[in-house]
């Protein structure tokens, strides 16, 4: 099914502002919350899809990469962040905090079960960036790569609590397991209330009473894993593709990082990239020129052979129409460009020379009407020298 566009999603133009895009969320968020919406399938779709645009549009690399690219630049196929992808815990974690307050539950009236839970601080595992290098032939094809990554990972013995036996906690008596402590402070205007996160357990709302001793109460140590990564065809040097969940682990059960997919292009030993285009330089000699021939033009995946015509000038361009790279958004392919260029030897036996100089008297070789100060034998023979 076809992605709706991020900012028809939340009502905003291309040029909203990052304040304009947070009052829009907001407000899509209240209006499709799942407490003021129970049991509501395509309320809680709308709230995750709006959760799909404001994570996007409200990062500043990650916008730029959705306007040049649209959904490709942000998602790629490579398992990147999607409605789908994440839960409503994930969502209330992740954005919560910019309703204010004890958290996402408890905004304009709405609590319901996840206004406790969700005051308590949940950790956000870090990004991980890595880079790809991909040849023309992976961009052109798109490819499947299996990534090795070094990172943090939830501890198999606590099972990513941090207590021995994954479950020795008590509730934290300073904020009573609400993860915040309210303030109440005498101004000159009054008492001015505040809320901040708990000193005592650091907003966890509970306190390990006997650290694991494998990750040290953590809840992550350190690891390996294999990722496997689609990267889309028509991809270019510098994109990044995410891949939601599969950065650092969060520290005591909280939501895994992302995985930053940074693409760099090998060069190709003949041909260059140009947007979806790709450019190929053919030299022939003058005798190529004059009488024409058949030329082996390099693609991506092969050779083709093209006919030179007699006659041919020096810098014509011919066109392979479809033999470029696949556009990243699936808008077609781009063609081979085949740009032709004199060459010419650079040392010459007398007997070439007394040919040249013969041909040099020939009327098809006068300089003609609009051909320039030097005619094409001239040039040529000048590249003798």
């Amino acid at each position: 099914m076809t992605k709706r566009d991020f900012y028809e999603i939340l009502g905003v133009s291309k040029g909203a502002s990052a304040e304009e895009i947070k009052k829009a969320y907001r407000k899509k968020a209240i209006q499709y919350h799942p407490d003021k919406n129970p049991d509501n399938k395509e309320a809680e779709e709308k709230f995750k899809e709006a959760a799909e645009a404001y994570e996007v549009l409200s990062s500043p690399e990650k916008r730029q990469r959705y306007d040049q690219y649209g959904h490709a630049g942000v998602s790629g196929g490579a398992g990147g962040f999607s409605q789908h992808d994440m839960s409503m815990d994930d969502i209330f974690s992740m954005f919560g905090d910019i309703f204010g307050g004890g958290g996402f539950g408890g905004f304009g009236g709405f609590g319901g079960s996840r206004s406790r839970g969700s005051s308590r601080r949940v950790h956000r595992g870090s990004d991980l960036r890595l880079k790809v290098v991909l040849s023309l032939k992976d961009i052109a094809n798109g490819v499947e790569k299996k990534l090795k990554l070094k990172k943090y990972q939830t501890c198999d013995s606590c099972h990513g609590s941090g207590a021995q036996g994954g479950s020795d906690f008590t509730s934290c008596s300073t904020c009573r397991g609400s993860g915040h402590v309210t303030r109440v402070t005498n101004t000159l205007l009054g008492q001015m209330q505040t809320t901040a996160t708990c000193p005592s357990c650091n907003g966890e709302g509970q306190i390990i009473k006997n650290k694991c001793t494998s990750c040290h109460g953590e809840g992550v140590v350190r690891g390996e894993e294999v990722v496997s990564v689609k990267i889309p065809a028509g991809v270019g040097e510098g994109m990044q593709l995410n891949v939601s969940g599969k950065g650092n682990a969060g520290r005591r059960g909280g939501v895994n990082g992302d995985l930053l997919v940074v693409i760099h292009e090998e060069s190709h030993p003949d041909l260059i990239r140009d947007g979806n285009n790709l450019i190929y330089n053919l030299f022939l000699s003058m005798p190529d020129f004059i009488l024409g021939t058949t030329a082996e033009i390099p693609t991506v995946e092969n050779k083709v052979k093209v006919k030179i015509e007699e006659g041919t000038q020096p810098e014509k361009i011919l066109r392979l129409r479809g033999k470029g790279l696949p556009d990243v958004n699936g808008y077609g392919k781009g063609d081979l460009l085949v740009r032709i260029h004199a060459w010419a030897p650079k040392k010459i036996s007398s007997e070439e020379r007394k040919m040249l100089e013969k041909l040099q008297e020939s009327e098809n070789f006068k300089q003609t009407p609009g051909s320039g100060d030097k005619n094409f034998f001239e040039k040529m023979k000048d590249m003798f020298e």
